[in-house]
Order: C-alpha cells, then sequence, then structure tokens
C-alpha cells in the first residue's frame, strides 16, 4: 500500500506531495512539529499535542486558518487513510511560501506523516537507557526552548554524537550547569524516598506532553513530585532516573557520561521500583483512553 500523507487539506500519495522551495520552514526552519503515537488505531493525547502546537503557532504568528478540530480530523483521517493502528504520527507547521527574508504574509503549510510504529525491544526496558551530557549548552531564558520548532539541529548533532559512542540518549546542561532534558525527551529522577525530580521549565526545556502526563500520573497513584534544579553532581543523592516521550513512553535511565568521560550510576545502575511502577502505570492510562 502506498504511503499516504496529508498536505494542505487533502490526503495524497507520498510521491505526489509537494512543498515549496520558498517554504520558509525548508529556507529558516520556521516551523512547528509534533510526534503522536496511535494505539489501536486512537491517537494518544492528541488534543495536548494539537493545543501546545497551536499556541506555539500563535507566539511565532503563524497560526491563520489553523484550528484544532480541523488538525485534529487530519491527523486520524491521515492514520486512517494508511490503514494503521500501531503508529508514529508527525504533524508539521511551517509558516509557508512568504516571500524573500524576513517576508510578509503567512498561509501556513501543513503536512502529516503516519508510519508503523514498533517501540524499543523489551530488553531496553529491561536494562535502561545510558546517556551522556553534550558539549551544547541549553539557555535558561531564550523562550524558543519551549517551543517545538522544526530547527532541531542542536537535537540531531547531540544524538549523533551519543550514538557514535554507543550510548542511547543526549542530556543537556544549561548555562548555569544544571540538568535541563534529553534530545527527544524530558528527564525525571527519583529520590531514595520515593518522589520525584524533574527539571523545572524555567531551565530551559520542552514542556513534554508525556512529561505533563507523568506528573498527573504520580499524583493519581501518590507519588510526590517536584520540579527543582538539578546538577550532574546531584545524581549520587537519587536512586533512580527515566525519560519520557510520546512514543517510547516512560524509559528507565540508568547511567549518564559526564563531560570528562566518566560514567555516572544512577543507583543500583537497573530500573528500580517506582520507575516500574510508573511505567505499568502509564500503560493502564495508555489502556483506558484507547480502549
Amino acid at each position: 500500500m502506498a504511503e499516504i500523507v496529508y498536505l494542505n487539506g487533502s490526503l495524497v500519495a507520498r510521491t505526489e506531495a509537494l512543498v515549496s522551495i520558498y517554504d520558509h520552514g525548508f529556507l529558516y526552519g520556521y516551523g512547528l512539529f509534533e510526534t503522536m503515537r496511535a494505539y489501536k488505531g486512537i491517537i494518544f493525547l492528541r488534543e495536548r499535542h494539537i493545543e501546545r502546537l497551536l499556541e506555539a503557532a500563535a507566539e511565532l504568528k503563524m497560526d491563520t486558518g489553523l484550528s484544532a478540530a480541523g488538525l485534529a480530523e487530519a491527523c486520524r483521517a491521515t492514520l486512517a487513510a494508511n490503514g494503521l493502528k500501531e503508529a508514529r504520527l508527525r504533524l508539521t507547521v511551517s509558516r509557508g511560501e512568504a516571500g524573500p527574508f524576513p517576508g510578509v504574509g503567512n498561509k501556513p503549510t501543513v503536512v502529516i506523516t503516519a508510519g508503523s510504529y514498533t517501540p524499543p525491544p523489551t530488553q531496553k526496558y529491561e536494562s535502561g537507557f545510558r546517556a551522556a551530557l553534550v558539549a551544547y549548552p541549553r539557555l535558561s531564558q531564550p523562550p524558543l526552548y519551549r517551543l517545538k520548532t522544526t530547527s532541531y539541529l542542536e537535537n540531531i548533532l547531540a544524538r549523533r554524537e551519543v550514538e557514535a559512542a554507543g550510548l542511547d540518549e543526549a542530556i543537556f546542561l544549561n548555562e548555569c550547569g544544571h540538568l535541563t532534558e534529553g534530545s527527544a525527551s524530558n528527564i525525571f529522577l527519583v529520590r531514595p524516598s520515593g518522589g520525584l525530580a524533574t527539571p523545572p521549565l524555567d531551565s530551559g526545556l520542552l514542556p513534554g506532553v508525556t512529561r505533563r502526563a507523568v506528573l498527573e500520573l504520580a499524583a493519581e497513584i501518590r507519588i510526590a513530585s517536584a520540579e527543582g534544579q538539578v546538577r550532574i553532581a546531584d545524581l549520587e543523592h537519587f536512586s533512580e532516573a527515566f525519560l519520557t516521550n510520546s512514543t517510547m513512553e516512560i524509559m528507565p535511565l540508568v547511567s549518564i557520561r559526564d563531560n570528562e568521560g566518566e560514567t555516572i550510576t544512577i543507583g543500583s545502575g537497573k530500573p528500580g521500583p517506582i520507575t516500574r511502577r510508573l511505567m505499568a502505570a502509564y500503560k493502564e492510562m495508555v489502556e483506558r483512553e484507547t480502549s
């Protein structure tokens, strides 16, 4: 079956989907995107992803003609057109073609793609991710870090760096030396008391949809959580850690390599009981909302 994509109001074959070479998303990275996961043909937390994108689009003054209902239906239609049940969807919105820099006018380009998705193998969840700090600092004040823009070069270079070293994820510090996020994930740490700690948004990180869901889930099952600044030297005070994003859900994090090349093991170096409890609770939430 040929892959079907959504482009500016129409479902077309991938080979027929063309975007202007003058599109500001292509020329300047002037765009936004959301990655979503579908279970049993239902797009999980779709409305939250679209809400985040529309808020960012309004801030970047590229929301002309966009609506939550329209984008939601377009995502559903794209998934159905490809006959997928377990899938990864990407919704991309760029400023569109607007003339020479900086250009005038705004008619957004909207593209939605859907492909089958297989999560990391069970063994990876059993052993946990190994990560490393990278030399690309996050800045805590610039507002663009909290928007999921298509200007993703830092994240790509950081991930390439750690994958070349045989590791799973790149972790960013900000200019104050505080942990912020991964190249494609948010980070949580578990105190010996069982409470969660996660970097605050003003550290310079993306407010992840799954991050928010995990904080809500922790409250439901009575696991205390708090935002707080964490330095790499503080890792010895935590017994567990995990990463979150919309496709892999909750992934245990067992070690981080620091900037000196030394590997810091978190807790026992294995996925811990609080992480496992939240992993199970998250899967139950998915089952409830997609059944």
